[in-house]
């Protein structure tokens, strides 16, 4: 029988590991069973004691867990910086997003802005944010359509009718989403660069297993899947 293994991760690396996790099948006679959503939310599944033997999360909440021994000292590893993007329904114009002033312009034309939860998703916390410095929050209220996730939003994105509607979420949900396509980075301003570690839970009913995951997920071999999925190098 098939054992599994336990993975509770922010949607930013749901692309990655479900493009790995035949290969780590093969290799172990595991399989992974995978929680994706907001980084806190999954925090909190964590917290709450839900199986886990891999977490994925921001650096900096992997650092707070591992100072509450919630994950296991030395076991992080970086996958990598992951960037905040714009999306468009797949097939819609690309409006110009290049700079501060084109970005608000698309928003305030957009019929509909999809984009992750703005309290507990990292690029959602991010968004909402950039949506008051720009004072459109109020004007676009009726328009914001805020999802538990970034999956989430960019399958509602790509359901969508309204003209010029946009999404917002990190780059690798983006590009992992059916029906929708990316349009541009947030603008160099507001950009949001996110560097996602993975660790292993110090309740681990697999550690070794757990490691070996982390091992795959960061290796050099699987440094071309990163980057084609959104996950750019730390800078040296």
């Amino acid at each position: 029988m098939t054992t599994t293994l336990h993975l509770l991760s922010g949607g930013a690396a749901k692309g990655l590991v479900t493009t790995l996790q035949d290969r780590f099948l093969a290799q172990s006679g595991l399989a992974i069973e995978g929680r994706f959503d907001a980084v806190g939310k999954m925090k909190d599944q964590l917290l709450a004691g839900a199986p886990c033997d891999v977490v994925i999360l921001t650096s900096a909440l992997i650092t707070q867990l591992t100072e509450s021994c919630d994950v296991a000292s030395g076991s992080a590893r970086p996958l990598g910086l992951v960037k905040t993007g714009l999306a468009v329904k797949a097939g819609a114009p690309v409006p110009p997003l290049a700079t501060v002033a084109q970005f608000r312009q698309a928003l305030l034309a957009a019929g509909a802005i999809y984009f992750p939860d703005p309290e507990q998703a990292t690029a959602g916390i991010h968004f909402m944010k950039l949506m008051h410095l720009l004072g459109v929050d109020t004007e676009m209220a009726g328009r914001l359509h805020p999802h538990s996730n970034g999956a989430a939003a960019m399958q509602a994105l790509a359901q969508s009718s309204e003209p010029g509607a946009i999404g917002c979420t990190q780059v690798t949900e983006i590009l992992f989403a059916p029906g929708v396509q990316f349009a541009a980075n947030l603008p160099r301003e507001f950009e949001l660069a996110t560097v996602y570690t993975a660790a292993v839970s110090s309740r681990a009913a697999q550690p070794r297993a757990a490691a070996a995951l982390i091992e795959m997920l960061t290796s050099d071999e699987a440094a071309g899947l990163r980057s084609a999925g959104g996950f750019e190098p730390l800078p040296e």
